[in-house]
């Protein structure tokens, strides 16, 4: 028996090229990558564009399929639970995603509430009455209020999108929640008010978060655990605190050099200059 809710095991991704001079020879986005998070837990998956981590989270969440390797969502593997409307509504009860731009997954014509009610509509069978107190006790926890629940998607600000999101996300009382730079479009204030939701969200449910980002000032406020990618590999992993305290790798010593910081002023060391060629 374990604790994780997410157990990852030698996962293996090889896109093949599409065109070019490099015809033939796949493309590697993730080379052995072996991690697990723990229930009510918030692990940071960190690194640049093309680090691997958003392919993570597509075949985690289904959207690829990897070339080798697997994972476990509550000690269930969901590729075996089959491609049905049950088998969907299973998948979505183990694992929900939260995009860095939510208003595309947002149907334009639809008030967000409806879409959260939509949502508990098709997974629980509850009578009107509870569905409604439902939609207002999600709403509630993530700071929007009822007005805001009828409001079309257009009509909210972005860290109003990011908050209904998350509430649709919630909805389906999902063990796992993926965050994939959600609040990197996002103003500084904006953040801080999202970051502290996650935090607080967790303390009142059962969620484990994946947090997605380039941004280790992000990892810094919410997440517990952190593995640092580059190049499809974990380059270094450990609690939150040990990493920003004593971090033994290079690149992640050049991410920390990146954060922003009282008194701090961009500068390119020598070994920042080396580690980039």
């Amino acid at each position: 028996m374990t604790d994780a809710v997410l157990e990852v095991a030698d996962l293996r991704k090889t896109f093949p090229p599409r065109h070019g001079p490099r015809r033939g020879v796949g493309i590697t986005a993730l080379d052995g990558v072996s991690f697990d998070l723990q229930q009510r837990r918030a692990l940071g998956v960190v690194g640049e564009s093309g680090s691997g981590k958003t392919t993570i989270a597509r075949i985690i969440m289904g959207l690829e399929e990897p070339t080798a390797g697997g994972f476990l969502i509550g000690g269930v593997d969901p590729r075996r639970l089959g491609r049905g409307a049950t088998a969907r509504k299973q998948r979505a009860r183990l694992a929900q995603m939260v995009f860095q731009d939510p208003y595309a997954s947002f149907d334009p014509r639809q008030p967000v509430g409806e879409s959260i009610r939509q949502v508990l509509r098709l997974h629980f069978d509850l009578t009107p009455a509870e569905r409604e107190r439902r939609v207002a006790t999600l709403l509630e926890q993530v700071g929007l209020d009822e007005r805001r629940g009828r409001t079309l998607p257009r009509g909210l600000s972005g860290g109003e999108r990011q908050r209904a999101a998350i509430a649709r996300a919630l909805a389906v009382e999902p063990q796992l929640v993926i965050l994939d730079e959600a609040v990197s479009a996002l103003d500084m204030s904006i953040q801080a008010q999202i970051l502290n939701l996650l935090s607080e969200l967790r303390r009142q449910t059962a969620v484990s978060y994946m947090l997605l980002t380039h941004d280790l000032a992000v990892v810094r406020q919410v997440a517990d655990d952190v593995i640092v990618m580059r190049d499809g590999q974990i380059v270094e992993r450990g609690p939150a605190d040990t990493m920003f305290a004593n971090p033994q790798h290079p690149y992640t010593k050049l991410l920390l050099s990146c954060v922003p910081r009282q008194g701090w002023k961009p500068q390119r060391t020598k070994e920042a200059r080396e580690i980039a060629m």
